[in-house]
C-alpha cells in the first residue's frame, strides 16, 4: 500500500498513518443537526472526508466509516442554555421534533447525492442511541468525573484536568483563561465551574424531546452522542475522527474529556479538522445568518436577507460546487465568491472537456510526450495529507498534453492514451468523486447518439448539402454543443 501521512491536530503535525488493525479503517465524522437545510458549509466536511474515505478504499483498506445525524441534545449556546435546536424548529412549525429531523436529513441526503457524495458505512440517530448514551453518563459519575446537579449532570472540568493535564490540548484553551472569560450565564448556578458541559439535563416542562433516566426526565448532552456511537461502532479506540474546525471546542475537546475519564485515553489516534467556508472573511453558518443553502447555489436564487440584494449570479451545478471545494486544501480557508466559483466552473469543465477528447485521440507509432510520471504525481499529492489542489494542478498538465495531441502538435502510443485514461479515471473520478455532469450517468449513450448526428451531417456534406450540414451544425450550437471540423472529421463539445 502507498504510505500515506496525515495531519494530526492532537500532535500539530503530520504523521504516517498506521491503522490499528491492518487493512482495516475505523473512521468517525460529526455529521449535521438537521434543523435546516444543508449549506456550502455542509458541503465541506462531506466532501473532504467523502474523499478520504475514497482514498482509503482505493488504497486497499477496509473502511468503516460512521457519520451521525445529530437530532436532540444540541442546544442554541455551546455554553448549555437555550432551546433544543430542532425542538425549537418544531415548535415553530408546529411539528413534531423527528418531522423536523426527518424531513431535514432526507433533504440532506438529497443534496449529498448530488454532490456525489457516497453513504457512510453507518449513519447513527442520536435519538436511536439514548441507552448508550445514558450508558456512558453512569459509567463517567462512576469515575468521578461528573456531578448530578438539581437533576442534570455536568462533567467536572476542573477534576479531570487536574487529573490527566489534558483539557485544552487539542483546541489550544487553557482552563485559567476560560475561568477568567466565560461570562456568566443563566442556569450556571447548576456548575461547580463555568467550563463544566453538560453530559444530561433536566427538561424544563416545556422541552418536547424527553427520555427518563436514573438523574431525571431529560436529555442527552450534545456531546455524549459522538463518544456513545463512537465507541459502540468502532471500538474504545479507532483509527480517524473528523469534523470542521469549528467543532474543535467544544464538542470534539469534549468528546476527549469523555473517553478518557472512563477508558483513560482519547477515541482516535488520528483528529483530522477541515477550515471554514467564508464569505467576506466571516465563516458561513446557520447562527450567523449568513450562509447560502445547497438548493440556492443549484438554483442560482439567494437575496441577502438584510439588504435584499441578489448574492448569486448564476446557478452554480453540484460538480461545480465539488470542484470549488477540491480546489483548496481542506486544512485552508476557502471564501465564497462568484468569481471563484465561475472559475472553478471553467475548471471543471476544462477536465470534463479533456476526458472525452481523450476517448477520440488517434495513437501514433511513438510518442512525443512522456506521460508515465503523472500517476505517481497525483498519489505523491493525496498521500501529502490530501493536497487535492496539487492533484488537479497535474491533472490540468494532463488536459493540456491531450489538447496538443488533438492539436496534432504531438504524438502518443495507444498505449500512452490507456495510462492518461487510467489515470484521470483513478482520479477525477474514482478517488475525487467528480462526474460528467453534462452526460449525466449516460455517457456512452451521449457519445452515441452525437457520433450519429455527426455521421448524418457528414454524409450531407459529402453530398454537398451544404443547408442540412451548416442547419445541423447551427441547432448543436444553439444548444450548447460545438461542433469543429478537422482532417479527422467533425469532433463535438459543450
Amino acid at each position: 500500500m502507498q504510505p500515506l501521512l496525515i495531519y494530526n491536530t492532537l500532535s500539530h503535525q503530520k504523521e504516517l498513518f498506521k491503522p490499528l488493525t491492518p487493512d482495516h479503517v475505523g473512521m468517525y465524522v460529526c455529521g449535521p443537526t438537521v434543523y435546516g437545510d444543508g449549506h456550502l458549509g455542509h458541503a465541506r466536511p462531506a466532501i473532504t472526508f467523502d474523499v478520504l474515505y475514497r482514498y482509503l478504499m482505493h488504497l486497499g483498506y477496509k473502511v468503516r466509516y460512521v457519520r451521525n445525524i445529530t437530532d436532540v441534545g444540541h442546544l442554541e449556546h455551546d455554553a448549555d442554555e437555550g432551546e433544543d435546536k430542532i425542538a425549537k424548529k418544531a415548535r415553530l412549525e408546529q411539528l413534531e421534533p423527528m418531522e423536523v429531523a426527518q424531513y431535514y436529513t432526507n433533504r440532506y441526503h438529497e443534496a449529498m447525492d448530488k454532490l456525489n457524495v457516497l453513504r457512510p458505512s453507518i449513519e447513527p440517530l442520536a435519538s436511536g442511541h439514548v441507552m448508550e448514551q445514558i450508558e456512558l453518563v453512569q459509567k463517567i459519575l462512576d469515575a468521578g468525573y461528573a456531578y448530578v446537579s438539581n437533576g442534570s449532570v455536568y462533567f467536572d472540568v476542573r477534576k479531570y484536568h487536574e487529573d490527566f493535564k489534558s483539557y485544552g490540548r487539542l483546541s489550544g484553551r487553557v482552563i485559567e483563561e476560560m475561568l477568567s472569560t466565560t461570562r456568566d450565564l443563566d442556569g450556571q448556578e447548576e456548575k461547580r465551574f463555568s467550563g463544566d458541559f453538560a453530559l444530561w439535563k433536566k427538561a424544563q416542562p416545556e422541552h418536547i424531546m424527553r427520555w427518563n433516566s436514573p438523574w431525571s426526565v431529560g436529555f442527552p448532552g450534545w456531546h455524549t452522542e459522538c463518544t456513545a456511537m463512537g465507541t459502540k461502532y468502532l471500538g474504545e479506540t479507532f483509527d480517524i475522527h473528523g469534523g470542521g474546525m469549528d467543532l474543535m471546542f467544544p464538542h470534539h475537546e469534549s468528546e476527549i474529556a469523555q473517553q478518557t475519564s472512563v477508558c483513560g485515553h482519547g477515541p482516535c489516534r488520528y483528529w483530522m479538522h477541515n477550515n471554514m467556508i467564508t464569505i467576506n472573511g466571516q465563516k458561513m453558518g446557520k447562527s450567523l445568518g449568513n450562509f447560502i443553502t445547497l438548493d440556492e447555489f443549484f438554483t442560482g436564487s439567494h437575496k441577502n436577507p438584510q439588504t435584499g440584494e441578489e448574492m448569486l449570479d448564476q446557478p452554480y451545478s453540484p460538480m461545480t460546487i465539488r470542484f470549488f471545494i477540491l480546489q483548496a486544501h481542506y486544512r485552508s480557508t476557502v471564501d465564497f465568491s462568484n468569481e471563484a466559483l465561475v472559475a472553478a466552473e471553467k475548471g471543471y469543465n476544462r477536465l470534463m472537456q479533456a476526458y472525452k477528447t481523450l476517448g477520440r485521440l488517434q495513437p501514433s507509432k511513438s510518442s512525443s510526450v512522456d506521460v508515465k510520471g503523472y500517476r505517481q504525481l497525483c498519489y505523491d499529492a493525496m498521500n501529502d495529507d490530501l493536497n487535492t489542489p496539487i492533484v488537479i494542478s497535474h491533472l490540468f498538465d494532463m488536459a493540456k498534453v491531450i489538447n496538443t495531441v488533438n492539436d496534432r502538435k504531438a504524438t502518443l502510443t495507444q498505449a500512452d492514451i490507456d495510462e492518461l485514461k487510467s489515470v484521470m479515471d483513478t482520479f477525477v473520478f474514482s478517488v475525487m468523486g467528480l462526474r460528467d455532469e453534462a452526460a449525466g450517468d449516460n455517457t456512452a449513450l451521449v457519445d452515441g447518439l452525437m457520433q450519429m448526428i455527426l455521421d448524418v451531417r457528414a454524409t450531407a456534406k459529402a453530398n454537398k448539402d451544404w443547408a442540412t450540414s451548416d442547419k445541423i451544425r447551427d441547432n448543436l450550437n444553439a444548444l450548447g454543443v460545438t461542433v469543429k471540423d478537422g482532417k479527422d472529421g467533425a469532433t463535438w463539445e459543450i
